[in-house]
């Protein structure tokens, strides 16, 4: 053999055990991920589902950390993984027996859920949540019964409401009909009374949902006037059949949860999840966006897909769909909804 046949040969198997030596690198460093997303959710799951007596879930959470860590990087390898799946599988047995409940000692603001009936185009809705509020704990629940001809339903306005501005906010819809009030739903958590929203929480079955069905001096007035979370309004580009078909999907989610309550989950059973899911039942195109599940910036993507006014410059339609000033100004008016729609792009479409 030649000396450049050798090392052509030595070129080849030194290239060979380069690409052998990446393969085993990005095969351990997959298998180190997948091991530290089931240690973390094990630990999360233990700490968010135990009840925290005597510190009970934080000690448990720690021992199963503890435990993993030996099992999975310090034993030897097929006994540590026996030993692991053996108690990840009683972990998981456990986890599914937590279900949903609707007898809790629920956060006075969402005690009652609401029911809706739909006789032809007559929809009634119990437990209408229409709160006088003063404080964040200091309210007079008010619940009324309220009735809605969708032949007089209009169009949708979207809100997007912001704790803290960024990429995490709350969305909620409003119906409009040019004989009525708008009728506002909020999908939200249902805390109960020891509670607050915490969204890692929320995907470890911690939270039941709600869907909020109120008067807008309720559920738009809460987060401007009490929450103080900056609160945005857009009108939807959708046509009046479109609005009626959305509404009834809504009708339809609200009267299932009244049957069987489910969880909460910021990732699959969240307030823009299931906007953009009822939206595709009636019609819209298009896959799943990081602008969705982001919905901190769910305006940028109705902007791009033309579902809002594009009239105007993006940022100074976002400028002008701010409403906390007109929300504090107008109160607890009757014309709350027109008070808070003037001058606002796009137009006023109720009555």
């Amino acid at each position: 053999m030649t000396d450049a046949a050798a090392g052509s040969v030595r070129e080849r198997s030194a290239a060979r055990g380069f690409g052998a030596r990446v393969l085993r690198g990005l095969g351990g460093f997959a298998s180190g991920v997948v091991r530290v997303l089931l240690v973390g959710w094990g630990a999360l799951a233990l700490f968010y589902r135990v009840p925290a007596v005597g510190h009970a879930n934080v000690v448990l959470a720690l021992a199963f950390v503890a435990f993993s860590a030996w099992a999975l990087w310090r034993a030897p390898r097929r006994r540590g993984w026996l030993a692991f799946a053996v108690v990840f599988a009683v972990l998981l047995g456990w986890y599914s027996t937590i279900r949903p409940q609707q007898d809790r000692d629920w956060r006075a603001d969402v005690a009652r859920p609401p029911r809706a009936v739909l006789d032809g185009d007559l929809l009634t809705i119990h437990d209408f949540r229409n709160f006088e509020w003063r404080s964040r704990d200091d309210f007079t629940p008010r619940y009324e019964t309220r009735t809605f001809d969708l032949r007089h339903l209009t169009g949708v306005d979207f809100y997007v409401s912001y704790w803290s501005e960024g990429p995490v906010g709350h969305t909620f819809l409003s119906f409009i009909f040019d004989n009525a009030d708008p009728l506002s739903i909020s999908i939200e958590t249902r805390p109960e009374a020891h509670e607050g929203f915490d969204p890692l929480a929320s995907l470890f079955r911690q939270f039941e949902l709600i869907y909020v069905v109120g008067d807008e001096r309720d559920i738009v007035g809460v987060r401007t006037g009490i929450r103080h979370e900056d609160v945005y309004l857009y009108h939807v580009n959708m046509s009046a059949a479109a609005a009626r078909a959305l509404l009834r999907v809504y009708v339809e989610r609200i009267n299932e949860l009244a049957a069987r309550p489910e969880f909460y989950n910021l990732l699959s059973n969240s307030c823009t999840i299931n906007i953009i899911r009822y939206a595709n039942r009636v019609g819209r195109a298009g896959r799943l966006t990081y602008d969705q599940v982001l919905n901190g910036w769910i305006d940028r993507y109705l902007y791009r897909t033309g579902l809002i006014d594009t009239s105007l410059p993006f940022w100074t339609l976002r400028e002008r769909s701010h409403v906390n000033a007109a929300a504090n100004a107008a109160g607890d008016s009757p014309d709350f909804w027109q008070r808070i729609r003037a001058g606002l792009p796009g137009g006023t479409r109720g009555r």
